[in-house]
Order: C-alpha cells, then sequence, then structure tokens
C-alpha cells in the first residue's frame, strides 16, 4: 500500500511539473523553432543531471551498466525527448497548448497497442471503449480545428508525438527492471541531448540569439518538465508500472490546458475542451484495464 500511494503521488506531481513545463514552452518558445527551444532545454537539463551524477557518484552506476542497457537508455530518450517532442513542440507552435494536448494524451493507448502486438497481451473490453473514446476525442478536436482553420500539419505532429512516447515508455518500463530511477531518468536526458546534437549546426545560429529572458523560462521548463516531472515519472513507473502510472498522469492535459486558457489567453472551445475530457477519460480506461 506504501508503494501504491507514493507511487500515485508521483505520478500527480509529475503532471503538474509537465504541464508548468508547457506553458513555459509555449511562453520561451513564441520567436523561436522549436527545434532550437528543445535543444536548449535537453542540453540545460543534461548539465543539471551532470552535476547531481558528480555530486552524488552516480557516473560510478552508469560505468557498470551493460551495452545493452545503454542502448536500449539512448533509444528509449532518443524516441521520449528528441523524435516525439520534436513532432509535440512543432503542433504547440501551429496549434497552441489547449488543441495539442487532447490528442496528445492518448500515448498509453499507443503503449497498450504495443503491448498486444509485441507482447502478446489481450485486450479487454474496456480497453475498447477506452480506445473508442480517444478517437472520438480525436475526431472531436479534428473537427474543431477545421472549423478554425488551423494547419492540418499540426494535427498530424500532434498525433505522431504520442506513438513516439509510448515506445519510449515501454523500453523505460523494461529498463527500471535494472537500473535505479535516477541514473535511468539521467542518462535517458543525457542521450537525448546527444541525439538532438545533429541538429545543432543547422540551428546554431537560432541558439546564439536567445534572449535572457527566454534562456530563463526555457531552463525552467527543463527543470520542471525534464528534470523533476521526468524522475517523478520514472519514480512512478518503479514504485507501480506504466499501468498505474500513465493514466494518473494523463490529468497534465487537463491541467495545461487550463493554465494555457488562464495564463496564456487561449480561446476555450466547446469542442476542444469535449476533446480533452473524452481522451482523458479513453486514457484513464484503457490504462486501467
Amino acid at each position: 500500500m506504501g508503494s501504491l500511494i507514493l507511487g500515485v503521488l508521483a505520478a500527480l506531481a509529475s503532471a503538474f511539473s509537465w504541464a508548468a513545463s508547457t506553458i513555459l514552452i509555449k511562453t520561451g518558445m513564441r520567436h523561436k523553432s522549436p527545434v532550437a527551444a528543445n535543444i536548449f532545454r535537453l542540453y540545460a537539463v543534461s548539465v543539471m543531471f551532470i552535476a547531481i551524477f558528480l555530486a552524488n557518484g552516480t557516473f560510478s552506476k552508469v560505468a557498470e551498466l551493460s551495452p545493452k542497457l545503454l542502448a536500449v537508455a539512448f533509444v528509449s530518450g532518443a524516441f521520449g525527448f528528441v523524435i516525439g517532442d520534436y513532432f509535440y513542440l512543432n503542433a504547440l507552435k501551429i496549434m497552441g497548448v489547449s488543441r495539442t494536448v487532447p490528442i496528445t494524451s492518448t500515448y498509453p493507448l499507443w503503449a497498450i497497442l504495443w503491448a498486444f502486438l509485441f507482447l502478446g497481451r489481450r485486450i479487454s473490453l474496456q480497453v475498447i471503449i477506452g480506445a473508442v473514446l480517444v478517437v472520438t476525442a480525436i475526431v472531436v478536436v479534428r473537427r474543431a480545428e477545421e472549423e478554425e482553420r488551423i494547419d492540418p500539419k499540426g494535427f498530424v505532429f500532434a498525433l505522431l508525438a504520442p506513438l513516439s512516447w509510448s515506445f519510449a515508455i515501454l523500453t523505460m518500463d523494461w529498463l527500471t527492471s535494472y537500473v535505479d530511477v535516477l541514473t535511468l531518468a539521467g542518462i535517458r536526458m543525457m542521450f537525448a541531448a546527444l541525439a538532438v546534437s545533429l541538429f545543432l549546426p543547422r540551428y546554431a545560429g537560432e541558439l546564439r540569439r536567445i534572449t535572457l529572458r527566454e534562456a530563463l523560462l526555457l531552463i525552467g521548463a527543463a527543470a520542471t518538465g525534464l528534470l523533476l516531472g521526468q524522475y517523478l515519472f520514472v519514480y512512478s513507473i518503479n514504485q507501480v508500472g506504466s499501468q498505474i502510472a500513465a493514466p494518473v498522469s494523463a490529468v497534465n492535459p487537463i491541467i495545461a490546458s487550463a493554465l494555457a486558457i488562464l495564463i496564456l489567453k487561449e480561446p476555450p472551445n466547446r469542442k476542444i475542451l469535449k476533446g480533452l475530457v473524452l481522451a482523458v477519460l479513453g486514457v484513464i480506461l484503457i490504462s486501467t484495464a
């Protein structure tokens, strides 16, 4: 019971951290490309983790990991924070927070699908009902976008993001059986920073033009979403498994959309809010099946 409570609380805390990070990213990248913003925050959080690792001697644990574990951690970090976040940040830029998060919150659906296809897990009626709710949510949000003439590219990006994240979650869940929470959270961030460096030559000029205000906002986003939020999420998965951690953390879109409407003054839309509610209900049903 103690582990269950700690795991659920950690997942809830990670959801709040991600919501705060989402708002900071949206505010800090108004005049910067999504890739440049992602490069900056991944480098920022890597420096934070390096400092932590040096202070508590965690690098000695990293040196003991097998090449296989390191390779899986690299793939997990790349899909979770480079590929997935590339799509997510572009969707934010095009559609806004309140229109993006109802779609990207479907990542547990895809995680369950991969588990069925590759791990042979059975799909119950509850999963089917949850899937119908999620698909309905996507259709509702899509119709709202068409009415408001939002670039359809944003919708595609928002859909590809959870596909990447779900794969990252599966690999991370597997890794928690072999790597402790802090080490896993840190090396995934460092590997993600290494992977995103492929974009550095193209965006170096833009990175040099980041203002102090933008840098502080993106550092804040890195600290809340990638340091604190991801550590808490890995800890939650380690305690209760992704089948509980994922649905609990799925309250993130509700928090983020509410903050976007209140703080960023994004206009509320009844269909978008309806889609958000349906998506969250579907995610919870699927992940708790």
